[in-house]
């Protein structure tokens, strides 16, 4: 009798519960643990939030926007936002004034803390951020001693489907998250792995290795050309030649791939900037003299257009934080004569204008 009345419970159970997922309204976030049915995404694009907090007080969430949570009779705290548009957005729990993360959501370091987060499907037909049925690449992480930081760091690097089935050398993008992220940023809400997948198995991007390096040193260029590159180029089947290295990033990552490429003009043909720009009239010094930049740059202006195949440059639109550092950044290199491609889209200071920077810029690099 017990051997038939456990599973028989078990499977009561499961069906019981499958039945209760059906009727709730849209779907689960692909950030929801394992267990959980919130966060939920409805058909319009609201995002539905629920957290057990019988002893709370007050529960707010904070979504950039704040969104009062109503209490029900089970001691659980309810919301249901405006419509949001698609990708990844940050957001936290405020309860009883103390912000949290929400136990039912993935976690992500960003905002220089733990932050939970939630994704907004994409419009129907739009599969360049989706996981499809396409080969598969690698999403690798190498650990090394630092020198300059005098401690243990680590490297995530992409690798594309074909990296483990030929002899092959690939051509290398090292790319940069922004300000209170790191390292893990653009393999997790960045989905760099999912967009070259797809972008490689349609032909519209060539196989590359990525190379995911954390940007909080005390000496960026430094850790990149005297730490990372030489360990990527002795770890992993790599091209070292200048036309196979491309450096992007965004934010405080496009700063200094701004001040990199501009010493170093000789090591990459393709540089990525994405919604950042060297601060006007530098009120902080804390990613060097600008006017330093500008004036390598009015000096031989010739040798950096000559010296960089792709210089392209992304913002977030007008609400983007650093889209008048941007524009005054460009208003300079007009009149200098710099060269660049400059491309703008909706979203802000946030991962869904990166994530399409990303796919956009990908598509040209090494061709």
């Amino acid at each position: 009798m017990k051997k038939l009345f456990l599973p028989s419970l078990f499977l009561s159970f499961t069906l019981t519960a499958l039945a209760q997922n059906t009727s709730l309204e849209g779907e689960r976030s692909m950030w929801s643990i394992r267990s959980s049915e919130y966060p939920r995404v409805t058909s319009d694009h609201r995002a539905m939030f629920k957290v057990k907090a019988p002893e709370a007080n007050s529960v707010q969430l904070d979504l950039g926007k704040k969104y009062e949570m109503k209490k029900n009779v089970n001691g659980e705290w309810e919301c249901i936002t405006d419509s949001l548009g698609p990708g990844f957005h940050y957001y936290s729990l405020i309860v009883d004034g103390v912000s949290v993360n929400d136990p039912s959501s993935e976690t992500f370091y960003g905002c220089s803390r733990m932050m939970s987060g939630i994704d907004i499907p994409y419009a129907d037909g739009d599969d360049r951020f989706t996981l499809s049925d396409v080969p598969h690449g690698d999403i690798r992480m190498k650990r090394y001693f630092s020198k300059i930081e005098n401690g243990w760091r680590r490297i995530y690097v992409y690798t594309p489907p074909t990296y483990d089935k030929n002899d092959a050398e690939y051509p290398v993008l090292y790319l940069q998250h922004g300000g209170g992220e790191d390292e893990r940023g653009w393999s997790q809400q960045g989905l760099t792995d999912i967009i070259l997948d797809n972008l490689i198995a349609k032909g519209e991007a060539l196989p590359m290795i990525i190379v995911m390096m954390d940007g909080n040193t005390r000496n960026f260029t430094r850790a990149l050309l005297d730490e990372c590159i030489p360990l990527v180029e002795n770890t992993y089947r790599v091209k070292k030649e200048k036309d196979s290295r491309a450096l992007a990033g965004l934010s405080m990552g496009g700063i200094q791939t701004l001040n990199t490429v501009i010493e170093n003009p000789d090591i990459f043909s393709y540089v990525g900037v994405f919604s950042s720009g060297w601060f006007s009239n530098n009120p902080n010094r804390m990613f060097g003299d600008t006017e330093k930049y500008y004036t390598m740059l009015s000096n031989d202006k010739d040798k950096y257009n000559e010296s960089f195949k792709q210089f392209w440059i992304s913002m977030g639109g007008k609400e983007d934080i650093a889209y008048m550092n941007c524009q005054n950044m460009l208003g300079r290199f007009d009149k200098i004569g710099i060269k660049y491609t400059y491309f703008e889209t909706p979203g802000g200071h946030t991962w869904p204008v990166w994530r399409e920077s990303l796919y956009r810029f990908a598509k040209l690099l090494f061709k």
